[in-house]
């Protein structure tokens, strides 16, 4: 099993401010209501800082997490520090990759929540990250992800352009704004790399700028189609948002719920 690496040093930084400001990140319900139809025990694989991971456990369901990053997990077991008692005792933490993690337990859900299969930039690397969530699942046990519905006409523009993206106060006269630079798009290989830039202002001067680059693929449907398929997995449900919309031309997102496919 793979340690934790030192990758997220600076994102982790700001993780959970950032998305605490994100207004349009609607997956928490989605996700915490899977884990409470399921009744737990919980895998979340790629569990960052526990922005998904805590509220699961706050609903009073067994979760372990497993993420690969020193500083995501130094994070959490921060975040997790400030917790009752009673929340912190449902929680277990590993680190380890998700290519490769590998644990005697078995998992009625296994969710890999926020688009952490995006990450995977290799066919190798896509289904071993499938078959390590298959491998931890029940018999009947399902595995829940979701990435996002590729905006083609979004993704091949503005390469190069800096976008003010969010905005959240640091001190009681500072604030942190993050940017966004998309650098290149790979359209044979499905990817584009960017970079978040991350500006401190203390009374509108600019005191502090770290930034952090990430490489993100994309996928289309029949290709995710056909890596449940060398995964071992079957499409039990598909949406496109997070209400549960249905996956056609309008969805913005593309969320599965697998199980271990009935030919094995």
């Amino acid at each position: 099993m793979s340690g934790p690496v030192e990758s997220h040093q600076v994102s982790a930084k700001y993780y959970d401010q950032a998305y605490a400001a994100k207004q349009d990140l609607v997956d928490i319900p989605f996700y915490v209501g899977l884990a409470r139809e399921a009744g737990g025990p919980v895998l979340e694989l790629a569990c960052g800082s526990g922005r998904v991971l805590l509220p699961t456990a706050r609903e009073g369901v067994d979760i372990h997490g497993v993420d690969n990053s020193a500083a995501m997990l130094a994070r959490l077991k921060a975040n997790l520090e400030r917790e009752p008692r009673e929340v912190r005792k449902r929680v277990s933490i590993s680190a380890g990759d998700i290519r490769t993690y590998r644990s005697q337990r078995r998992y009625r859900l296994v969710t890999i929540p926020f688009r952490p299969m995006q990450h995977m930039h290799t066919l190798n690397d896509q289904i071993a990250a499938l078959q390590t969530a298959a491998f931890h699942l029940e018999e009947h046990g399902t595995l829940a992800f979701d990435v996002f519905h590729p905006n083609y006409e979004k993704l091949m523009s503005g390469i190069g352009e800096e976008i003010f993206e969010l905005e959240w106060p640091a001190g009681p006269a500072s604030v942190v704004r993050r940017y966004f630079r998309k650098d290149s798009v790979d359209k044979i290989c499905q990817n584009f790399t960017a970079t978040f830039i991350y500006r401190t202002f203390e009374r509108g001067r600019l005191v502090l700028e770290e930034s952090e680059q990430l490489t993100m693929s994309y996928y289309t449907y029949p290709q995710l189609k056909a890596l449940f398929l060398l995964a071992d997995l079957e499409a039990v449900a598909e949406y496109g948002s997070f209400d549960r919309a249905p996956l056609d031309n309008r969805a913005i997102e593309m969320i599965f719920l697998l199980r271990k496919s009935s030919r094995t």
